[in-house]
């Protein structure tokens, strides 16, 4: 039922649950790519993804290639007859870009290679339904706006269904098992113009059924509970962080605020474009006084919580440099837009005066500690 309510969610043909969400990522790039094959993506994602892609990836002989930006032409132009995807976040972590993925879509369509997105930061399809705008295969870490609450790991992969993967670069779609009979025999529709569940039932028949990596029962259901009330969170989410954005964006002690939800954002104007009922529930910031500041802030906070898990019911916050992209050097840190003072903050659905009654206290002391250092 959890898989059948995310694909209606996500606007795709089905879905299987993983135990994680970066489960759901290795398992289907492994499922699609073999060792000397190589995916295209974005640098900017979550220090998890990329430290997956750079290090263990390569170990199994996965070459992944990293566009130095989300444009249409520089991702189409590192594709080979060897690639097996283009690897996108709908809304990056934690620069928050936003791509222009009908562009990108219809490029790499038109090479023979499928558009994979984490929509993890798109609250389940509440804010954008990507397989809507040209991707083939979406996942998610359900841990996140989809249970809302913390209590349980999870991951999810949908199938759009429209992919060919009839297909020369995807050839474990068309050999012949032990009986002599194909996945695309089995599971392509009669009719050209209906959608396939090919990649579902092999995702389901071979890769879990190899690595093991279902979710378990009980975290199932934790995670229908949190679907029942995903639309009504997402919302307070959404207003919280964007109110927020604007507050401490005129904040006297706060350097910059990056929020695709502000037109300072350099990718606002696609944010609007695809994001059709708010801009996100993750905004980050500096404070006046770097990296020390930061810290102190972080370290000052009273209502939120100091945590690296994003889309929580609860404020979170966490200094990403020494925490989620700690494994990162400082060059790759730079290129995927993490500063040494930035603070990331997941909004939570607390009331909007509570939360900014607790950043205007942290940022007091913050800014005391700087005073002090300075005398």
């Amino acid at each position: 039922m959890f898989e059948e309510r995310l694909a209606a969610l996500e606007a795709g043909m089905a879905a299987v649950a993983t135990s994680s969400g970066q489960a759901a990522e290795f398992s289907v790039i492994t499922s699609i790519a073999s060792s000397g094959d190589n995916i295209i993506s974005s640098r900017h994602l979550y220090g998890g993804t990329y430290i997956l892609f750079k290090q263990y990836l390569a170990r199994l002989g996965i070459e992944v290639r990293f566009a130095d930006n989300d444009d249409a032409d520089t991702l189409a132009a590192l594709i080979d007859d060897r690639t097996r995807a283009v690897y996108l976040e709908s809304i990056g972590n934690p620069s928050f870009n936003v791509p222009d993925f009908r562009a990108i879509a219809d490029r790499v369509h038109a090479q023979g290679v499928p558009l994979i997105v984490d929509n993890t930061f798109g609250m389940g399809g509440y804010l954008i339904r990507p397989i809507e705008h040209g991707a083939d295969i979406v996942i998610h870490s359900a841990t996140k706006w989809i249970g809302g609450h913390g209590t349980t790991i999870g991951g999810i992969v949908v199938d759009s269904g429209n992919f060919c993967w009839n297909n020369p670069r995807f050839p474990m779609f068309t050999t012949p098992d032990a009986t002599g009979v194909t996945f695309w025999d089995r599971f392509a529709p009669k009719d050209s113009s209906q959608r396939n569940t090919v990649l579902t039932n092999f995702f389901r028949e071979e890769t879990m059924y190899c690595v093991g990596a279902c979710q378990n029962p009980f975290g199932s259901f934790l995670l229908l509970q949190g679907l029942e009330t995903l639309s009504l969170r997402a919302e307070r989410h959404v207003q919280n962080t964007q109110t927020l954005a604007e507050w401490l964006e005129q904040h006297p002690d706060v350097e910059w605020v990056s929020y695709p939800g502000l037109e300072s954002h350099p990718c606002h104007h696609n944010a609007q474009k695809y994001l059709k009922r708010g801009f996100g529930g993750v905004l980050t910031f500096g404070v006046k006084g770097g990296l020390r500041a930061a810290q102190t802030f972080i370290d000052s906070v009273q209502l939120s919580s100091q945590l690296a898990n994003v889309g929580d019911a609860k404020t979170l916050v966490v200094h990403p440099a020494s925490t989620i992209h700690s494994h990162l050097s400082k060059e790759e840190q730079a290129k995927a837009g993490v500063t040494p003072d930035m603070i990331r903050v997941s909004v939570g659905i607390e009331h909007i005066e509570d939360i900014k009654t607790d950043f205007e206290g942290a940022l007091i002391k913050a800014m005391s500690l700087t005073s002090g250092d300075k005398e």
